[in-house]
């Protein structure tokens, strides 16, 4: 048996897989590399058509695309049906990358986009575990990362601020939570928390403020999308199978604890 992955072929689910420069389809081609198939998801369902057409043109892997809304219940219980009817090995991997920024001040942030960012980033990886465990526990095998953020960790200080704390925070929290309940199947649950990574998620960010940004870093750099794939990749293989419960800091040593 091969320990870097499991013992036979399955499919691993990843959400916002649609933008091109983002780190969801940077974390679909890099377990299509290793032999994974992909369902991949995102809110846009041309951007994530386009994906799995990057991905079928470059590996030879079963790759499949739905539409999905992370905050919607019936719009995930929907993307589930459509990957389990589909041509798709079992599910054996779950990587939670959806979210959206929050770069407005406490002064200035408004109760509904708290509830927009605590709804995409922190509620959208309880319901896409809901909606996929089961799937994990019938096959046999399962491996839940999600996805947090060295703002969690040092209260912001990179692009957004108090409720995209808040809420990845709250992914941490969570990630514990159902790494205890989940150990008995044999799943594990871990977090990532990234520091800054050279996405288009900072929309309205300038290459002044890009430059300053990995400054910043001691590493003198931004991560790129791939970096932060392998990690999500990794902590899904067998060879990760005793590591669960933990927040993986990747963040170039933007904190250290």
């Amino acid at each position: 048996m091969n320990l870097s992955t499991p013992d036979e072929q399955r499919t691993a689910v990843i959400t916002g897989a649609g933008s091109p420069r983002g780190i969801g389809l940077a974390t679909a081609r890099r377990f299509a590399r290793e032999g994974w198939a992909v369902a991949l998801l995102d809110l846009d369902d041309a951007a994530v058509a386009l994906s799995v057409k990057t991905i079928q043109a470059e590996y030879d892997v079963p790759a499949f695309g739905v539409s999905c809304d992370v905050t919607s219940p019936d719009s995930l219980q929907q993307a589930a049906a459509a990957i389990a009817a589909a041509d798709l090995p079992a599910v054996g991997a779950l990587a939670n990358v959806a979210g959206i920024p929050s770069p407005s001040s406490f002064e200035d942030l408004t109760l509904e986009e708290w509830n927009k960012v605590i709804a995409v980033n922190l509620t959208g990886c309880f319901l896409t575990s809901k909606a996929f465990v089961p799937a994990m526990v019938d096959g046999g095998y399962g491996r839940i990362v999600n996805m947090s953020s060295v703002t969690a960790q040092h209260g912001g200080g990179v692009f957004s601020k108090t409720a995209y704390a808040a809420a990845k925070a709250g992914v941490i929290g969570f990630t514990k939570g159902l790494a205890r309940e989940l150990a008995v199947h044999g799943i594990t649950v871990n977090a990532i928390a990234p520091g800054v990574v050279d996405t288009d998620i900072r929309v309205g960010s300038d290459a002044e403020n890009e430059a300053k940004l990995s400054q910043a870093v001691p590493l003198r750099r931004q991560a790129s999308p791939d970096e932060i794939a392998a990690l999500y990749v990794w902590l899904s293989s067998a060879d990760a199978g005793y590591i669960t419960g933990t927040t993986q800091s990747i963040n170039g040593g933007a904190y250290i604890s």
